[in-house]
């Protein structure tokens, strides 16, 4: 099954790990966001960075750099068109929360797909849409599919569907398949308006799915243009056929738009199945590779860069603006405290600031209770020697690499959804 693996890398290789992410905005591409994450074990450094139009990930070895390399100059291994000379340090502590809401933001474990039938001499839309009655044959297939359920009270993924006034008909079809949860718009059990030729009710919600099902009763070609849609760009259709051994099978057939790039798995020559498992794993794995596929088609890629645009000018505003009050920057003291920055104090002048006080408050009441305060100069013991804060202890490589590229941002226990 395929999978967009660029969402999911922050999550799997960086949220467990110590690891650092920087901000930026580049007068050329714009809000820039830079994940980096030193893996030890293997001795190399894993980077992302999230641009506008892409993120783009690699993974160097360390021993290609004589020194540990600045976060501008590893945006600059990535992407050759970085033309800032500074990143932000995040710190921000709910960061990682954060960037993997924008890095998942088209990541989705549900998924709804159409369903309809077909009957032999029928060409338009309205006849397609018109059909209320079921056969047997298309209620097995429909079973095949998925479990037949009722929408009153139905409490997984409903697709859109009314589960609780009945106004989107009473059953549908639903499944579960690799930890997905799969709703079928079945035209046939969504409401029929007996004055209305163009079946609005349904034709609203099969319009409105990218990926659909036909199923053929008879030899009448389907013609993808039929159904008119914005939004449908793939047609998986099936046809139920008799075997000269008298077994029913079915034979499947694939269309798309030109701009959908192809998807697996490749149908079996010929694209025949006898065996229901076999035809439900084929279909179930087809549609969801269809619908990811499809996104990547121009309409769907240009309305994909305007979302993840607007995302990411928000993400590096809000990383940069939090990060700064963290430390105390006085011209933020006052920023109203955001669902994501609940816990810290309207006006508290930051997390560093907050500490700086308790600092002063512990040693005027020392000097208050009479306790002498520890002197550098006085006693035998011979002091430990520090530089600029620093131990005299040689720094390992992951000191080195938190010298050199900032603060980092806090590990994340959460475990890591499993996803096919």
């Amino acid at each position: 099954m395929e999978r967009d693996g660029e969402a999911r890398i922050y999550h799997e290789f960086f949220r467990s790990r110590y690891h650092h992410s920087f901000t930026a905005v580049d007068p050329s591409l714009g809000p820039l966001v830079l994940s980096v994450c030193l893996e030890e074990e293997e001795n190399k450094l894993r980077v992302i960075l999230r641009m506008r139009e892409c993120s783009l990930h690699g993974v160097f070895s360390v021993s290609l750099f004589p020194n540990i390399p600045s976060a501008v100059e590893l945006a600059k291994l990535l992407c050759d068109r970085v033309t800032i000379s500074k990143f932000e340090v995040v710190s921000y502590l709910k960061a990682p929360d954060l960037i993997t809401a924008f890095d998942e933001h088209r990541v989705s474990p549900n998924f709804k797909f159409g369903v309809l039938y077909q009957k032999d001499g029928q060409f338009t839309e309205e006849d397609i849409l018109s059909n209320n009655d079921e056969n047997e044959e298309f209620k097995e297939f429909l079973s095949i599919l998925g479990e037949t359920i009722q929408l009153q009270g139905f409490t997984g993924f409903r697709g859109g569907l009314d589960v609780c006034h009945g106004q989107t008909g009473s059953e549908a079809v639903f499944t579960s398949f690799r930890g997905r949860e799969i709703m079928f718009h079945v035209a046939t059990k969504l409401p029929f308006t007996e004055c209305d030729p163009q079946q609005l009710q349904r034709k609203r919600h099969i319009g409105n799915d990218i990926v659909a099902l036909v199923y053929q009763e008879g030899q009448t070609p389907f013609l993808s243009d039929v159904i008119k849609s914005h939004f449908l760009h793939c047609f998986l259709v099936i046809r139920r056929i008799q075997k000269e051994t008298g077994e029913a099978a079915y034979q499947v057939s694939v269309t798309a738009r030109e701009d959908v790039p192809p998807f697996g798995p490749v149908l079996p020559d010929p694209p025949i199945f006898k065996d229901h498992s076999l035809l439900r794993e084929f279909l179930l794995t087809k549609l969801i590779n269809a619908e990811i596929s499809c996104y990547k088609a121009e309409q769907f890629s240009r309305l994909e860069l305007r979302t993840r645009s607007s995302l990411l000018e928000s993400l590096q505003t809000e990383l940069s603006t939090r990060s700064q009050c963290m430390i105390g920057d006085p011209s933020l003291s006052a920023l109203p405290t955001s669902e994501g920055a609940r816990g810290v104090s309207e006006g508290s002048g930051g997390f560093i600031e907050n500490f700086k006080r308790a600092i002063r408050v512990r040693s005027h009441s020392f000097e208050t209770l009479g306790v002498p305060r520890k002197s550098g100069g006085g006693g035998s013991q011979k002091p430990k020697t520090e530089k600029d804060g620093e131990s005299d202890k040689s720094p390992g490589p992951q000191s080195a690499l938190s010298d050199s590229l900032g603060s980092a941002d806090h590990k994340d226990q959460t475990s890591p959804q499993e996803e096919t």
